[in-house]
C-alpha cells in the first residue's frame, strides 16, 4: 500500500515540521508551502516545531489536524484510506534526541517495511522495526491534517471535536461546520456537535440548517435545555411563536445555570406573540 502521489517537499536544516506539513496539506487538497508554514510552526529558540504548533498551524491553514491514537495499526488504517500521516521520530538516542517529522506515505507488512517522505529523500523505505523504535521515542506522537468534512477512520470522539472546536475559536466558520456535520454523520447523538452543527448554520444565515439540527439534538436530548432553548430561538425568527413557546417554557422549567438564557429567549417569544396579536386585533 502506497500514496504515490503525495508531494513531496525537500527538508531543508530544521525545517521538517514545515516541510511534513505542508506535504500532508496540498495532499488534502489545501495549498502550503514550507516557507508560508514556516512563521506558523517554526520556534527559532527551540530550533525546530513543537508538536501542538504542528497541529494549531495546520488549524490556521483551515485543516482539520486531528491527533491519532498512539498505534501502528491506526497509522497503517489511515493511510490505507488514502490519507499521509504525520509522525514524530527521535532518529538519535533519548538522551541525546535528534527530532524529525516524517510523513508515512505506505506500508508492507509482509515485507515488513514503512514508506516515508523523509528529510530529502522522497521514497525512504525503512524496516518496520526501525520505524517503531523511532516513533516510540517521539512518544508514539502522529496527526492527520485533513480537509474539513472528512473523519478519519480511526477517529475518537474527543479529540474530533477538540479539533472543529479549535476551528471554531480560529472563527473559520465555514470549514468548522463542515466538520461538525460530518461528526454528527458518524456520532449523530452527540450534543456538542449537534449544537455546534446547529449554532454553525445558524451564524451563516442557514435557518432551516441551523432548525434541523437544533431539533436532532432536541430529540436524542429532551433534558437539554440550551438545545430546547435554540431551537426555540430559531423557530422563533421563523415565526412560528407557539411551538417557540412551548420549547422556551421547558427550557426554562429544567434549566440550571442557562436560567436567564433560556427566560430571556421566553420572554423575547412572549414579545413576540403580544405584537403578533395586537396586529391581528
Amino acid at each position: 500500500m502506497e500514496l504515490a502521489e503525495v508531494p513531496f517537499y525537500p527538508q531543508e536544516a530544521l525545517q521538517c515540521g514545515p516541510a511534513a506539513l505542508a506535504s500532508a496539506l496540498n495532499a488534502a487538497g489545501i495549498a502550503a508551502t514550507p516557507e508560508g508554514l514556516t512563521p506558523l510552526v517554526y520556534t527559532a529558540a527551540r530550533k525546530g516545531s513543537v508538536t501542538p504548533d504542528m497541529l494549531a498551524g495546520a488549524r490556521r491553514m483551515g485543516a482539520m489536524a486531528i491527533q491519532l491514537p498512539q498505534q501502528a495499526d491506526a497509522v497503517f488504517a489511515e493511510v490505507a484510506a488514502g490519507r499521509p500521516v504525520i509522525v514524530l521520530q527521535n532518529l538519535s538516542l533519548p538522551i541525546y534526541p535528534l527530532w524529525h517529522y516524517a510523513v508515512v506515505v505506505g506500508y508492507d507488512l509482509d515485507r515488513a517495511e514503512v514508506i516515508l517522505r523523509s528529510g530529502r529523500n522522497r521514497r525512504e523505505v525503512m524496516p518496520l522495526r526501525t520505524f517503531e523504535h523511532t516513533w516510540a521515542r517521539g512518544q508514539h506522537w502522529a496527526m492527520l491534517a485533513l480537509a474539513p468534512g472528512e473523519v478519519p477512520v480511526t477517529a475518537l470522539m474527543s479529540p474530533y471535536i477538540d479539533a472543529v472546536l479549535a476551528l471554531e475559536r480560529l472563527g473559520n466558520f465555514a470549514a468548522a461546520r463542515r466538520a461538525y456535520e460530518a461528526g454528527t454523520a458518524r456520532w449523530p447523538r452527540d450534543l456538542t456537535l449537534l449544537m455546534g452543527a446547529g449554532n454553525m448554520a445558524h451564524a451563516m444565515g442557514d435557518r432551516d440548517g441551523a432548525e434541523r439540527a437544533f431539533r436532532q439534538a432536541v430529540e436524542a436530548h429532551p433534558d437539554s435545555d440550551a438545545a430546547l432553548n435554540n431551537l426555540a430561538h430559531v423557530l422563533a425568527q421563523r415565526e412560528a411563536f407557539t411551538e417557540a413557546r412551548t420549547l422556551a417554557q421547558r427550557a426554562l422549567a429544567q434549566a440550571g445555570p442557562g436560567q436567564a438564557v433560556a427566560r430571556r429567549t421566553l420572554d423575547e417569544i412572549n414579545q413576540q406573540l403580544q405584537v403578533q396579536s395586537s396586529r391581528s386585533d
